[in-house]
C-alpha cells in the first residue's frame, strides 16, 4: 500500500510505496505495452501476408508501400489521442483513463483479425484495415505516455529508473512474443490454413490481453502524486481540459521540445529496428538491384527475435544502473553511438553475411535499450504533476507521429527512389545528433522527486531515516 511517511498526509511529507503495490502497478502498466507491441510484432512479421490479404495483387513494391502507409496511419491520429486522453488523465485520474485506452487498443487489434480479405470484399478490405489502425492509434495516443506517468508516480525516487524500465521490458516482450508467434505459426500449420485463419490468430489474442489489462488497472488506487494533487486542490473534475491544453502549450513548450528531442532519437531507433529491419533484411528485389545482399526471410526473423529477447534481459539491468549513475550517462552512450555506428551498422546489415547481420542488429539493439531503459523514467520527470499526463501525451505523440512512426514508410520510399541502401544509417545518425543537442540541455533527474510531488520512498525505515 501507499502511505504517508510521517502521518501528516501526502502533502505534508514523503509517501512510501511497498514492493507488493509496486509490483501490481508495474504489471498493470506493462500489460498495455505488451498488448500494443504484440500487435506491432505481428504486423511487422506478417507484413507480406497483410500485403497479400488486403491490397490488390500485381504490384509488389506498391503493395509494400501501401502496407507501411497503413501502419503509419495509426501514428497520424496518435496526437489526437494524446490531446484527448492526456488532459483527461490530468482531470479525472490516471487509472480510469488507462483502463479505457488498453481495451480500445486491444479491440482495434482484435478487429484486424476479423476483416475479410481483398479477394472477398475488394477495396472495403484496406478501408476497414485503416479504420482499425485509426482506433489503435487514437487509443495508443493516451496509453503509452499514461503508462509512463503511472509507473513514474508510483515509483520510489531512488528506484524510478529500475521500475520505469519494466515498461519497455513489456514492450520488448510484446514485440518478441508477436514476432515469435508469427514466425512459429507457419512452421506448425499448412499454407492453406495460414492464408485463411492462421494469420488472424495473433491479432485475436490481443483481446484477452486487453481484458487482463483492464482488470489489473481497475484494481489499483490512484497514483500517490495525483492523489496528493486532489488533496491539495479539491476535485479535479471541475477543471477544464481545454484550459490544461492551453497551459501546456503556453507555459511548457520548451519542456515539450526537450521531451520531443529524446522521443525522436529513441523512437527513430526503435522503429528502425522493430518495424523496418524485418523488411529491409529480406527484400531480395531491392537489395539485389542496389548492390546489397538479402538474407532469407526465416534467418532475418529469427536473428531479430534473438536480439529482442536479449533486450528483455538487459533493460532492467540498465534501468537499475541509471538509478545508481544517472540517466544521462546511459543516454549519452545511446546518442553518441548512433552518430558513430549508424553507418557501420547498416553496412553490416546489407552485407548478406549472417554473422555481420547479427552483429549489426545487436549493435542497434544495444543502442536502442540505452533509451528504452531510461526514457520512461526521464520523460515524466520533465513535467509537474498537474500537467504531467497531458504534457507528456501531447509532446510524445506529436514527435513520434511526425518523425518516428513514419520511419518504415520514409525509408522504403527513399531507398526505392535513390537506390541507396545506406539511408537507414544516415537517418540513425541524424537521430543521434538530435539526441546530443537535447542532452546538452537536459538536467539529470535520477534520485530526485518528481516536480510538484512529495518525495517518494521505498520503506518506512527509509522515511524515518530521512525525517531524522
Amino acid at each position: 500500500m501507499t502511505e504517508a511517511a510521517d502521518g501528516r498526509g501526502p502533502s505534508g511529507g514523503a509517501t512510501v510505496t511497498d514492493d507488493a503495490t509496486m509490483r501490481r502497478a508495474v504489471g498493470a502498466a506493462a500489460v498495455g505495452n505488451i498488448t500494443e507491441w504484440f500487435d506491432f510484432g505481428v504486423y511487422g512479421y506478417l507484413s507480406t501476408t497483410i500485403e497479400a490479404q488486403f491490397f490488390p495483387p500485381g504490384n509488389p513494391a506498391l503493395a509494400q508501400l501501401a502496407t507501411f502507409a497503413t501502419f503509419a496511419v495509426a501514428f497520424l491520429v496518435r496526437p489526437l489521442g494524446g490531446l484527448f486522453f492526456g488532459p483527461l488523465g490530468d482531470k479525472i485520474g490516471r487509472t480510469k483513463v488507462l483502463a479505457v485506452t488498453v481495451i480500445l487498443m486491444a479491440t482495434g487489434t482484435f478487429l484486424i483479425g476479423l476483416i475479410p480479405s481483398y479477394s472477398s470484399i475488394g477495396l472495403a478490405a484496406p478501408i476497414l484495415l485503416v479504420c482499425a489502425r485509426v482506433l489503435q492509434g487514437f487509443s495508443t495516443g493516451g496509453e503509452y505516455a499514461g503508462a509512463m506517468t503511472f509507473i513514474a508516480e508510483y515509483s520510489p525516487d531512488r528506484r524510478r529508473g529500475y521500475f520505469g524500465s519494466f515498461l519497455e521490458f513489456g514492450t520488448f516482450i510484446g514485440y518478441a512474443l508477436g514476432a515469435t508467434v508469427s514466425s512459429v505459426l507457419p512452421l506448425v500449420s499448412t499454407p492453406a490454413f495460414m492464408d485463411t485463419w492462421g494469420w488472424r490468430i495473433p491479432f485475436m489474442v490481443a483481446l484477452p490481453l486487453g481484458i487482463v489489462g483492464v482488470y489489473l488497472r481497475t484494481k489499483l488506487e490512484e497514483t500517490p502524486a495525483f492523489q496528493q494533487l486532489l488533496d491539495e486542490s479539491g476535485k479535479r473534475e471541475d477543471a477544464e481540459a481545454k484550459h490544461v491544453v492551453r497551459t501546456i502549450f503556453a507555459k511548457y513548450w520548451p519542456t515539450m521540445l526537450l521531451a520531443g528531442g529524446l522521443v525522436v532519437t529513441w523512437n527513430v531507433t526503435n522503429y528502425m529496428l522493430t518495424s523496418y529491419m524485418p523488411t529491409y533484411l529480406k527484400d531480395d528485389r531491392t537489395m539485389s538491384a542496389n548492390g546489397g545482399q538479402a538474407i532469407s526471410a526465416t534467418a532475418a526473423e529469427w536473428l531479430q527475435i534473438g536480439v529482442l529477447w536479449l533486450g528483455v534481459l538487459l533493460i532492467p539491468f540498465l534501468g537499475k544502473l541509471s538509478d545508481r549513475y544517472g540517466r544521462k550517462p546511459i543516454l549519452w552512450v545511446g546518442a553518441g553511438g548512433l552518430i558513430v555506428l549508424g553507418l557501420p551498422m547498416v553496412l553490416l546489415l546489407k552485407s548478406g553475411s549472417l554473422i555481420s547481420v547479427l552483429l549489426g542488429l545487436v549493435l542497434m539493439g544495444l543502442l536502442l535499450i540505452c533509451f528504452s531503459s531510461t526514457c520512461p523514467s526521464t520523460l515524466p520527470a520533465l513535467f509537474p504533476t498537474e500537467v504531467r499526463y497531458g504534457g507528456l501525451s501531447i509532446s510524445f505523440n506529436i514527435f513520434v507521429s511526425a518523425f518516428a512512426g513514419t520511419v518504415s514508410l520514409v525509408m522504403s520510399a527513399l531507398v526505392l527512389a535513390t537506390g541507396d541502401l545506406k539511408w537507414p544509417g544516415y537517418y540513425l545518425m541524424i537521430a543521434g545528433v538530435v539526441g546530443v543537442i537535447t542532452l546538452v540541455k537536459l538536467k539529470e533527474t535520477a534520485k530526485k522527486p518528481l516536480p510538484g510531488s512529495a518525495p517518494s520512498l521505498s520503506t518506512s525505515e527509509e522515511a524515518a531515516a530521512k525525517a531524522g
